[in-house]
């Protein structure tokens, strides 16, 4: 994509990059605070993949693994040559059982996401659970109210709050270094397109029934399944809601938009999908507007960053730019970069906007569970934040512009965009029942 595209400014400085933060800002940061050999809440996972069992042992510097459950006996055994004293479990409902748990780390394709914590918040524990929140908005509504209802505390993974570099530009952004704000640049990883895939039978101790759970019941494909499931519309949104959940999250909050929203979509795909294969569009643009004017685009990078790569094949960063009336600010992981060296290594005046501070967000989850005070990236945060991709994805699938009211939480004077809100679970799954 051209960096000359016309909401990028004409006049830019000679740019500067940032590949440690300006002394004045590391000065500020606060040292994380360690916890005592006897204060280790224990930990339940659900959802054994390699994200799961990597935030599992991220929670295990502060307590302790003492359940593992996934609907893949090839995945419990993984997390049991890490925690081989922990309780294996096959159905995440008998974990809510065990009176003994404080927190339930949730790292289950994104489907199960709102099943799984609103049963453990309603069972009294604590969550962590990995981005994006939801499936839905109607889902992200529900957590909202069960974590007000329950008054237990749910982080979400959206690991960049707590990265130092993201919150100097927001914060930067925030207090008016760039001038006005005017448009924010995100680019996502373009997402795969592949197939048509044939279907198969489940392997030896996978239960695919629960697999699926409240989706529609379909034959195996074992591309629907692990890494590959988020690239079908039935279980998340592809890269939309997958890396949109962090990036369009540090718009948010460099806007300052992060408990409200946009009033406007507007998305188009790049390129149709092929039948039988991949659902999710792996190419798109999307376009937002919000109630101060402020605009934000969000666009897929033409190749294959889906590998985790920072950088596509043709070198294209994935991340953020915020663009204000006097310059602007570049972001993605371990690096910023501004059109004014000075925007940068300027310190903030005393009197500044500072926004949460966060060095680690593990860290951050379980120092909530203590003091019982909102984690950093807390339910109504996570929420707004998936609500943004979903509204991106809502419009791809509608190939329409969409009128949103961020504090109603409901489209305007369309009915047929609202019934995209929620989703039908198939029998017997239920919100209410889980």
């Amino acid at each position: 994509m051209s960096l000359n595209r016309r909401h990028f400014l004409k006049t830019a400085a000679a740019t500067v990059a940032a590949t440690t933060l300006p002394r004045w800002y590391l000065e500020e940061l606060a040292i994380p605070t360690a916890r005592a050999a006897d204060d280790q809440p224990a930990i339940a996972l659900i959802g054994c993949g390699g994200m799961g069992r990597g935030d599992a042992k991220n929670a295990s510097r502060f307590g302790r693994v003492v359940a593992v459950c996934d609907v893949d006996d090839k995945q419990i055994g993984e997390a049991k040559k890490l925690w081989p004293d922990a309780e294996a479990y096959k159905d995440f409902r008998k974990v809510m059982d065990r009176k003994d748990i404080q927190a339930v780390v949730c790292g289950t394709v994104d489907h199960w996401h709102t099943l799984v914590s609103l049963a453990a918040l309603r069972s009294k524990k604590d969550v962590y659970c990995e981005k994006p929140l939801t499936l839905t908005i109607d889902e992200g509504q529900r957590l909202v109210k069960a974590v007000k209802e329950t008054g237990q505390l749910l982080q979400t993974g959206s690991q960049q709050r707590s990265d130092k570099t993201f919150r100097l530009a927001c914060e930067l952004v925030r207090n008016g270094r760039i001038g006005k704000l005017k448009h924010v640049s995100v680019w996502l990883p373009s997402g795969r397109r592949e197939g048509p895939f044939k279907t198969a039978t489940p392997p030896a101790g996978f239960d695919w029934n629960l697999w699926l759970g409240p989706t529609p019941e379909v034959e195996y494909v074992p591309e629907r399944t692990h890494v590959t499931f988020r690239y079908w519309w039935e279980y998340s949104g592809g890269t939309m809601t997958d890396w949109g959940a962090h990036h369009n999250d540090i718009a948010l909050w460099g806007i300052g938009a992060e408990r409200s929203g946009p009033v406007s979509v507007a998305a188009k795909p790049q390129i149709e999908m092929i039948p039988g294969g991949f659902s999710a569009f792996s190419e798109y643009a999307v376009e937002y507007t919000y109630a101060n004017g402020v605009t934000h685009s969000c666009h897929s990078t033409p190749a294959n960053a889906w590998n985790g790569a920072v950088l596509d094949a043709k070198g294209q960063q994935h991340g953020v730019k915020f663009e204000g009336s006097d310059g602007w600010i570049w972001v993605t992981r371990g690096k910023i970069e501004a059109s004014d060296p000075e925007f940068l290594t300027t310190p903030l005046p005393s009197n500044a906007v500072r926004l949460a501070e966060s060095n680690d967000h593990m860290g951050n989850f379980f120092d909530s569970i203590k003091s019982r005070k909102p984690p950093i990236c807390e339910a109504e945060i996570g929420h707004r934040s998936a609500t943004v991709c979903h509204l991106g994805v809502i419009s791809l699938r509608l190939g329409r512009k969409l009128q949103w009211n961020p504090q109603a939480e409901r489209f305007v004077g369309d009915d047929e965009a609202n019934r995209w809100l929620t989703r039908e679970l198939r029998k017997p799954w239920s919100y209410d029942a889980v």
